[in-house]
């Protein structure tokens, strides 16, 4: 393992903690998956960003890692409410599709999505629908001390367990604004553990339970999946932000009714060591959430010409619990930098691996380390990665091998990438490669000649297709659509 001792933000504790794991020389981690009821916006995907350089970091440090992502093919109601509309029987009314066709769609676009950004696969994909058996056994292990049963369902009463909203810190008897009234509940804050079907109604999913025809409530499944796959205590939790006020607390309470622990001073009882979860992805124009019908995906940036990678740069120059604002120009400039990376890299492809333990590379390489040991400081190891290809003089496969190594965290793929990759064509172009290239090869001719008119005349013909060319470019004229 490397020298520097890994600290992880705490959101339990709002403290920096040492890892620590639970079991010496593993790291198992759980990550709260997406709902596949529509397609992830790039906002969803930051969270999976962050997790795969948390997985990746572990897996660095040494640990053997064993990494859950769950996919919830069960629809939960809407803004985490115990009322309202289901999110995926809604979806598949909508499309007129069975609502097992709308989960597999979106969960394929998804796991596109996670290829195309290079977030490593997890060791087990999670998905809600075959947990249900074990869904109803927890749920009944924990209803006698901790659940009331409504006409709607089967509730947890949250009075039941110590320092419940921790994590929240909530400190309201009406509890966050987003949990709808039910008649009857205890407690503002209590939420369903099992949904009961209305009267009259049929779902596309729902099962027998002790509580009546139905299905599970949203919160039950993680518990369920973490502490099946996992074990309880586990190492650390992640998600958004989002599910820190209310999706995870009562994650935890399910997980202390269920593990018969107290309360969280002592943060294993909540089932993980460490909870964390990264900040929003802020879109000044409103068009990032789903509910505004048009929303951004990542195959809209890759419409618009820009490699998914860029994306994946964006989210590494911010610090994971800092919101990051997205804007085409930050994500130009992220493609940019990238390029420049990928062009430093090009000239070690082709040459053996060395030994990385170079006098030269060990500052940067502690840089490195020190900056992903404090809380995953990303912005400082893409620093850290470009000053060690600016080092002069040394061994082309020493520098390779410290570079692939960096690579291993970051996970940009650079040997992996050609500059020509990151030229993605914009869908709405309609001018084709080749044509670019004859136009730039009798552009060059006219240069050579002297013939600037006929240079600039074709300059003008490629930009109105689009086609910007920059002349100044060292390696040969590059050109962006």
């Amino acid at each position: 393992m490397t020298a520097t001792p890994l600290k992880l933000f705490n959101s339990l504790t709002r403290e920096l903690e040492t890892f620590t794991p639970v079991h010496p020389g593993e790291a198992r981690v759980y990550t709260c998956g997406p709902t596949v009821y529509n397609y992830p916006h790039i906002g969803n995907m930051r969270a999976y960003v962050f997790a795969d350089v948390l997985g990746r970091t572990l897996s660095w440090k040494g640990y053997e890692l064993t990494h859950i992502i769950n996919i919830t093919d069960v629809g939960h109601l809407t803004d985490d409410a115990d009322a309202g509309e289901d999110k995926m029987e809604k979806m598949a009314a909508e499309r007129a599709q069975s609502i097992w066709d709308i989960a597999k769609h979106y969960t394929e676009a998804y796991w596109a999505d996670v290829k195309a950004l290079n977030i490593r696969q997890p060791a087990k994909w999670s998905i809600a629908t075959d947990y249900i058996e074990d869904m109803l056994e927890f749920a009944k292990s924990i209803a006698d001390k901790h659940c009331y049963e409504l006409d709607s369902g089967l509730y947890f009463d949250v009075s039941s367990v110590a320092d419940y909203g921790r994590l929240a810190r909530a400190v309201t008897e009406d509890g966050e604004g987003r949990i709808d009234a039910v008649a009857g509940k205890r407690n503002a804050a209590d939420f369903a553990i099992w949904r009961k079907t209305p009267p009259g109604e049929k779902r596309q999913m729902e099962w027998d339970s002790p509580w009546g025809r139905g299905a599970p409530g949203w919160h039950l499944e993680c518990s369920v999946m973490g502490g099946e796959l996992l074990g309880f205590p586990f190492d650390i939790h992640t998600g958004g932000i989002d599910h820190r006020e209310i999706h995870h607390p009562n994650e935890i309470a399910q997980n202390q009714a269920f593990c018969c622990t107290n309360g969280l001073d002592l943060a294993e009882n909540s089932g993980a060591r460490i909870w964390m979860h990264n900040n929003f992805l802020v879109e000044r124009s409103g068009k990032m959430s789903k509910s505004a019908g048009e929303f951004l995906r990542l195959q809209l940036l890759i419409d618009k010409g820009y490699h998914p990678l860029a994306y994946r740069m964006m989210c590494l120059q911010a610090h994971y619990r800092s919101e990051l604002e997205f804007s085409w120009e930050g994500l130009g400039a992220a493609l940019t930098r990238l390029k420049r990376i990928v062009m430093a890299v090009a000239p070690l492809r082709d040459v053996a691996t060395g030994d990385a333990g170079h006098p030269k590379f060990v500052p940067i390489r502690e840089k490195f380390d020190a900056a992903l040991s404090e809380d995953l400081n990303t912005s400082v190891a893409i620093v850290a990665l470009e000053e060690a290809l600016a080092v002069k003089k040394v061994d082309a496969g020493i520098k390779r091998a410290v570079i692939e190594d960096m690579d291993r965290v970051l996970g940009l793929s650079l040997f992996d990438l050609e500059r020509s990759d990151l030229r993605i064509r914009p869908k709405s172009v309609v001018i084709a490669e080749a044509q670019i290239e004859e136009i730039l090869a009798s552009r060059r001719q006219a240069r050579a000649e002297k013939d600037f008119a006929t240079s600039d005349t074709l300059r003008d013909e490629l930009a109105s297709h689009g086609v910007e060319v920059m002349d100044g470019d060292p390696l040969g004229w590059e050109w962006k659509l």
